[in-house]
């Protein structure tokens, strides 16, 4: 048990190892759950900033371990073919008959109209909100937004969102008190991260407990 306890307040000193000896397939990895992330919609739950954030800082506390120009590179282009490969998705979705019979066509065409006003606002500001950015390129493609419309805001979106993420977790990690207790303060703020998910897990919960109580 001692162990254990060890490893987890100090989990850097096997992190950092592991991720040098993986080379390259760590940055195959965080493209993959960034690229689900954002572009199945099945995988919301998935890190997002908070996994840009986080390796983010190793690169600046180790810079031997991670790359932070590559890793920003990787984070970019993931989150962008993701937003695309949704938006693709969303534009064949009203050819299921499950889609027609379920999604009333008054409520497409009030998404069409609300789109037509706000989808740039929504699609750059959208892409800062957990679990919400996995479905707006869905939603995007399923109103029929202009593709190149589209790709011009998802750009910018995802230009800021990852630029912001990597720019604070680098900073964050070059702090001297986040090196000399990086193991504990992201131990503490992983623990913060999922919080949302447990909330947003427990409401569902809640709700089919008492859906199957009436």
């Amino acid at each position: 048990m001692q162990q254990v306890v060890h490893t987890i307040l100090h989990f850097n000193q096997t992190l950092f190892p592991l991720v040098q000896a993986s080379g390259n397939w760590s940055y195959l990895l965080f493209f993959l759950i960034i690229f689900a992330e954002t572009g199945l919609v099945v995988f919301p739950y998935l890190p997002g900033e908070s996994l840009i954030f986080f390796t983010s800082s190793i690169a600046a506390v180790d810079a031997n371990t991670l790359d932070i120009y590559k890793l920003t590179a990787v984070f970019f282009f993931a989150a962008l073919l993701g937003d695309t490969v949704n938006y693709t998705i969303g534009r064949h979705l009203e050819r299921l008959t499950i889609f027609k019979r379920y999604i009333p066509v008054s409520k497409l065409l009030t998404a069409q109209r609300f789109f037509k006003r706000h989808g740039g606002k929504t699609v750059v500001f959208g892409r800062f909100v957990p679990f919400i950015r996995t479905f707006i390129p869905l939603i995007s493609g399923t109103v029929h937004m202009k593709f190149s419309r589209f790709s011009l805001y998802n750009l910018l979106g995802v230009s800021l969102w990852v630029g912001v993420a990597v720019i604070t977790g680098y900073f964050f990690g070059r702090i001297p008190i986040v090196q000399q207790h990086f193991s504990l303060i992201f131990i503490g703020i992983a623990l913060l991260a999922i919080i949302p998910s447990a909330i947003f897990g427990l409401i569902k919960f809640l709700r089919r407990k008492k859906e199957t109580q009436i």
